[in-house]
């Protein structure tokens, strides 16, 4: 069983005890700090004996004195027959109070350690306290593997959904607690049960000796003298009734029995390495005596809900992507065969449109996950989507999908591997490109060569589909239908056009209506999105959505793209339709591996066409005047500079630092956007060298122009995209 599989099972399993155990133990998290808060500690300095002969003037019939973690001094006496519990101040020995643990606070943990079962209850806990320790183990190493590496589990960039980020984030912050917190509980419960021992054991057998002489004074004794109260455990002092009996004292350094009369040391032994470390781990678990360690002992505590929440939801959202296959026939019968491996479910969809459109064209379709792969003798075409998870692992259930692939034997049927990934990640589709090569080196033929599908592109896809047609020689529609969020009413407040463009072009702002507080609270307003995120645009009359990079952040008050007709296109038809006072319906997809994030570094911003959008969002959210530098390719300056006369203001108010144009079309316009950057290599290396971060944005062969350029630029530096892409600093969106 995978990683991903024991953090699922055990999630889905044990989360709803140990969301009883991070609420328990949040609420025990607040008595240290109160306690903390009220405490009367012993002055610096104090001796046992002094603060023994403090309280004594004060208490009579003490039988010990206790000091707890928290700093507090609690005296247990005899009242007659009663017997009492005291706080009193070490500065006097005068007694503050009675003292006694809260009903509440005994009661919750009580529930904590042992669900009120006893001695099976503190067994089950025990179980769950290695569940935690799995699950923030298994978590820890899913999230290293997503992110590229240990050496980006601190710092690296979480994607994917909501619920995902806040899943990766709050886990990446808390996984030492998680961890000592588990440990501890383990460590605590094995003590319990006395299979580590967390003391020394027996107490020596001594007395004190007889003679005639009267008790010396506590503060007359030696060892007390010698001894700080800050250290003090506990003081037991001799019974009246027991002429042999012994002073008892145990402090951090050991334990010590003094003779009552003459005042010597009968013995001292020194605290042992099993209650020193015991001790450390009760500190460590409750955050006695530590009441910093105790508020972030409650954050990890408050945190376990929200893991818990947010676990289930990315289960849900993963079964919901799960597609139901009609007229799946069986691999024996199947002429074509599709295999699947995807993490979230998302690959799926693909997958069931791929198999629909074969089953519509007469084709025995059979759709299985990938570790079932086989390739029966009826079989004409074999087809694997495969998604890639964290640095080009196989998804979970994938895990020995290569293996059972090596056990079959090339055939003449041919196997075509078709990706999908987000090129934000270092590994872009890297467990299909894995497939792809074991299979050729097997000897499989293929029927195309290895395509991938960036951020599950219906375009993309439908392209991979029309040369699919080709080979087959058939015509083959795939009706991929994503699924859409729910969408938001946008209305057009003004456009801009380029009518002169070599395609029309248009500048649309949007805004949108604020909705109730309520409904805000409730996540069912326009949610906040930030420039580079995406907007989907839902036309009238198709299932499927148009994403456009944004040139606006929430704080704007409106949403604004750019957007270029493109012949027999829906969507952008439909856009270039709408006239101030129409609406749209609308919905956002956050692009957090292209967003920027605060920061003093420099940007360097590379766009070409409509691809400005998002750089110019990033420009107009720079109020605190970051250094920005912004290469701009188009073809005429008169025709599609794209936010032109806004990117000058921006200039000239400081938000953009310096702007490098080129135009590809007019004499002397400097080229492509690529050709400018080599014109300023100087500056560019000097900027990277300072920890640049770039961003990109364009069609498909400008970002690889991009790319060769910024490679030959960087290579003195030793440097590369693909390097700055690992460590976070080189991103593009690209279409």
């Amino acid at each position: 069983m995978q990683w991903r599989q024991i953090h699922r099972w055990l999630g889905l399993w044990a989360g709803g005890l140990a969301l009883f155990a991070g609420i328990t133990g949040l609420v025990l998290a607040f008595f240290p700090v109160r306690d903390a808060w009220r405490a009367n500690p012993v002055e610096s300095g104090l001796s046992v004996a002094v603060l023994a002969q403090r309280v004594a003037a004060e208490v009579s019939g003490i039988e010990e004195i206790r000091r707890l973690p928290s700093g507090d001094v609690i005296v247990y006496s005899f009242d007659g027959d009663l017997a009492r519990a005291s706080r009193v101040d070490p500065a006097s020995g005068q007694v503050l109070g009675d003292y006694q643990v809260s009903t509440v606070e005994r009661w919750v943990r009580n529930l904590h350690r042992s669900f009120m079962l006893g001695d099976p209850g503190r067994l089950g806990m025990a179980g769950i306290a290695l569940a935690m320790l799995l699950l923030t183990l298994s978590g820890t190493l899913m999230l290293a593997r997503r992110l590229g590496g240990w050496r980006h589990v601190v710092s690296g960039r979480i994607r994917g959904t909501l619920a995902q980020r806040i899943h990766g984030i709050s886990g990446r912050s808390l996984m030492l607690v998680l961890t000592l917190s588990s440990l501890t509980a383990i460590y605590m419960s094995a003590t319990t049960f006395s299979l580590i021992p967390a003391d020394a054991g027996m107490e020596p057998d001594i007395v004190s000796a007889p003679g005639p002489q009267p008790d010396l004074a506590v503060q007359a004794l030696p060892l007390l003298q010698a001894l700080s109260a800050e250290g003090l455990r506990k003081l037991n002092f001799p019974a009246a009734d027991d002429s042999e009996d012994v002073w008892a004292v145990s402090t951090d350094a050991g334990d010590g029995w003094v003779d009552r009369r003459s005042g010597h040391v009968l013995a001292w032994r020194p605290a042992p390495f099993a209650r020193v470390l015991s001790d450390w781990v009760y500190a460590l678990h409750t955050g006695q005596g530590l009441w910093a360690w105790a508020l972030v002992l409650g954050l990890a505590g408050l945190c376990i809900p929200v893991f818990g929440a947010t676990g289930f939801l990315i289960w849900r959202q993963s079964r919901a992507r799960m597609p139901r296959l009609a007229s799946n026939s069986p691999a024996r019968r199947a002429d074509v065969l599709v295999f699947v491996a995807s993490e979230g479910g998302t690959t799926w969809g693909f997958a069931k449109a791929l198999h629909d459109a074969l089953a519509r064209n007469g084709h025995a379709v059979h759709t299985a996950p990938l570790e079932q792969f086989q390739c029966p003798e009826s079989a004409r075409q074999v087809f694997i989507l495969a998604a890639s998870y964290g640095d080009g692992q196989a998804p979970a259930h994938a895990a020995r999908a290569l293996d059972r692939i090596s056990g079959v034997t090339a055939g003449s049927a041919p196997v075509t591997v078709l990706g999908f990934g987000d090129r934000q990640f270092p590994a872009f589709c890297g467990y299909a490109e894995t497939l792809d090569r074991a299979l050729r080196a097997a000897g499989w033929p293929q029927a195309l060569p290895l395509e991938c599908i960036h951020q599950q592109s219906v375009q993309q896809f439908e392209r991979w589909g029309a040369s699919l047609s080709g080979v087959l020689g058939e015509a083959l529609a795939l009706n991929y239908v994503p699924r859409i969020p729910p969408t938001h009413s946008l209305e057009l407040v003004e456009r801009q056009d380029y009518a002169g463009a070599a395609n029309p072009t248009a500048i649309l702002r949007l805004r949108w209506q604020d909705g109730r507080p309520m409904a805000r609270l409730l996540g069912r307003g326009m949610p906040h999105f930030k420039a580079g995120d995406l907007v989907g645009i839902v036309p009238p009359g198709s299932p499927v959505p148009r994403f456009y990079s944004l040139a606006s952040g929430f704080r704007d008050g409106f949403l604004e793209i750019c957007v270029r007709r493109m012949p027999d296109g829906i969507c952008s038809g439909f856009l270039h339709g709408l006239e101030p006072g129409d609406r749209v319906q609308a919905f956002i997809r956050h692009n957090p591996g292209f967003t920027l994030r605060a920061s003093r570094r420099p940007v360097v911003l590379i766009g070409a066409g409509t691809g400005v959008a998002p750089l110019a969002g990033f420009i107009r959210d720079n109020t605190r005047k970051t250094p920005m530098f912004l290469y701009f390719g188009a073809r005429n300056p008169d025709e599609d500079f794209y936010f032109g006369a806004a990117i000058r203001r921006w200039l000239d108010e400081g938000r953009l630092s310096a702007l490098r144009t080129a135009f590809s079309r007019v004499q002397g316009g400097g080229g492509y956007v690529q050709d400018a950057l080599r014109q300023d290599a100087a500056r560019l290396r000097a900027l990277v060298a300072q920890g640049a971060v770039l961003r990109v944005c364009g069609s498909r062969p400008m970002a690889a122009g991009v790319a060769e350029a910024l490679n030959d630029i960087l290579s003195p530096l030793g440097l590369d995209v693909p390097r700055l892409r690992e460590r976070g600093r080189y991103a593009e969106d690209v279409f």
